[in-house]
């Protein structure tokens, strides 16, 4: 048991309600706010001096890399996983948000007689547990093995095929947010532990969309982290760019209450604060922002001594603003294009504070 999770259990027996962590954090019990605070600094890392990224250390040793246990002890953290899909996990061990950042699976790649292109995809959902802030363990429900599940990617137009098998010990679907056919939806063929699906429909529109798990309890299903960003090119492509970058802004609900105790992008909390992006001076750099944060209404994204043109949804080339700071709902999303003038450190996080300091607090480390 970590020391957060011990306090929260504590306060919980001692005032005979419901208490999170992040009530605490609050202040929502006298005269524990400065050890809540304290147990919350250790567990996850500096809020203030950032440790920059290692030069030199390989990427594996720098980072955190979560390793999947095929079985858990959490009650429904069992995995169950078909004959011949086990042989498979190898690949899907390991997570990494640096390399999640630019990991754009393009699926397998056929060119069918109309001269259209087939991109297949394989999607397994199973059980794993995340260490999402050091000494804290949740068990997660993952698409391939991670949290954010595979950002896909196609061009507009390719006929995309995606092949689904449920791990779990839960029935499971994808949801995906775009153009498709009612038997395509996600939504009524509830896939049981061990059985497949096939989705099967047309890359449209283009733009920035996600997909997630739509068996009910919804809330639940996206809350244990099944949801990924899925991007749609268009035919004539996007302007050129020197750097894209994916960021999925989600959040923690590490004892089940239905409330957030972390918020982050891309996985552990503060990541890309300990570990700052790399860009270069004047490089072009793009965003695709996905906001899939269960539990809480809103969420932002505010760059630091900076602006960026916003293209809300991505299914205009011609951006709706230019600001440093949007609000997405759930679901909402959009693209951001940027380069910096000035070498440097430069912060990017959620304008909530609440959230800022919860975990979703990156860097760019800007060098000349």
């Amino acid at each position: 048991m970590t020391p957060l999770r011990g306090l929260v259990g504590a306060l919980a027996r001692a005032g005979n309600r419901p208490v999170s962590r992040r009530g605490i954090v609050r202040g929502g019990v006298a005269g524990l706010a400065a050890s809540a605070s304290a147990l919350l600094a250790a567990c996850v890392g500096p809020i203030g001096p950032v440790r920059p990224a290692m030069s030199g250390v390989p990427l594996a040793q720098q980072h955190h890399t979560f390793t999947v246990p095929l079985a858990g002890s959490h009650a429904d953290h069992a995995t169950f996983l078909p004959e011949g899909i086990v042989a498979k996990l190898g690949a899907l061990e390991g997570f990494d948000p640096m390399a999640f950042l630019t990991a754009f699976d393009y699926g397998k790649v056929t060119r069918l007689p109309d001269g259209r292109t087939l991109r297949e995809y394989q999607i397994v959902s199973f059980n794993k547990e995340f260490e999402v802030a050091p000494g804290v363990i949740f068990p997660g429900w993952s698409f391939n093995g991670q949290i954010p599940g595979p950002t896909l990617r196609a061009t507009e137009g390719d006929l995309l095929r995606i092949h689904f098998t449920n791990g779990s010990d839960h029935p499971h679907t994808i949801h995906f947010h775009g153009v498709h056919a009612a038997n395509m939806d996600g939504v009524f063929e509830n896939i049981a532990p061990g059985e497949s699906f096939v989705y099967e429909f047309d890359a449209e529109p283009f733009g920035l969309h996600l997909y997630h798990c739509h068996t009910m309890p919804l809330a639940k299903h996206i809350a244990k982290g099944l949801y990924g960003a899925f991007i749609v090119d268009p035919k004539q492509g996007r302007p050129k760019v020197d750097r894209e970058f994916v960021m999925v802004q989600h959040g923690w609900d590490i004892d089940f209450d239905g409330e957030n105790e972390f918020y982050a992008v891309n996985g552990p909390v503060f990541f890309y604060q300990n570990n700052p992006i790399a860009i270069r001076v004047g490089e072009k750099i793009r965003i695709y922002l996905v906001n899939i944060l269960e539990f809480d209404q809103i969420n932002s994204f505010h760059l630091h001594a900076n602006f960026f043109h916003y293209y809300p949804t991505g299914t205009s080339l011609t951006p709706l603003e230019f600001t440093d700071t949007i609000v997405q709902g759930q679901g909402q999303r959009g693209i951001l294009e940027f380069s910096y003038r000035h070498a440097g450190k430069f912060l990017f996080h959620a304008h909530k504070t609440e959230f800022a300091e919860l975990g979703w607090t990156g860097m760019f480390d800007v060098e000349p």
